[in-house]
């Protein structure tokens, strides 16, 4: 009877063991890269008129990498993941307070965090630290003028991935734990 009773038990603990690796792992097989702009763009059909929305930012730690998520209400337009040298808020042109040696310019076109009354749609943070391994902050920089800008701040140098998914609609950036 125990021995049986082990085998169930080791049965069903590979079992969650494999389904937990499989949530950890990386959506997509994509390579990783570094200080290169990488342009992630959806194509806007007639049906696709409105202006998404910006509505939520989030993030998480996994083993081999940490997860920026950008959520949308329509579709996901075109996005420019770019390295910059600091971060400044649009339209203010004053710097973003965020700690970090190195930064990401995430910019969304066309987009708008806020609806046709001008009331704000984006629940996420507009300015938060992180203390993940490698992603330290993250900011809303700009909803202006049909751009929606976010920041991200990182300690080492990001090697990243960008990529949209969808049902919900979302933009992905992953960043790798490991450094070159």
């Amino acid at each position: 009877m125990h021995a049986r009773l082990r085998q169930i038990v080791a049965l069903a603990s590979g079992a969650l063991l494999a389904a937990c690796l499989s949530f950890a792992a990386p959506a997509s097989a994509a390579t990783s890269t570094a200080a290169a702009p990488t342009t992630a763009t959806a194509t806007a059909t007639a049906t696709q008129s409105q202006t998404p929305l910006v509505v939520d930012a989030r993030w998480g730690g996994h083993a081999t990498y940490d997860r920026i998520v950008i959520d949308l209400q329509g579709y996901v337009p075109e996005v420019t993941v770019t390295p910059v040298p600091q971060l400044f808020y649009d339209g203010s042109g004053k710097p973003v307070p965020l700690a970090g040696k190195y930064f990401l310019e995430i910019r969304f076109h066309p987009a708008a965090a806020h609806d046709d009354a001008g009331q704000s749609v984006y629940h996420g943070p507009k300015l938060q630290k992180i203390y993940l391994s490698k992603l330290k902050g993250i900011a809303l920089t700009g909803d202006y003028e049909g751009y929606v800008t976010f920041g991200a701040a990182f300690d080492t140098v990001p090697y990243y991935r960008a990529y949209t998914l969808h049902s919900p609609e979302r933009f992905v950036v992953d960043i790798s734990h490991v450094t070159r």
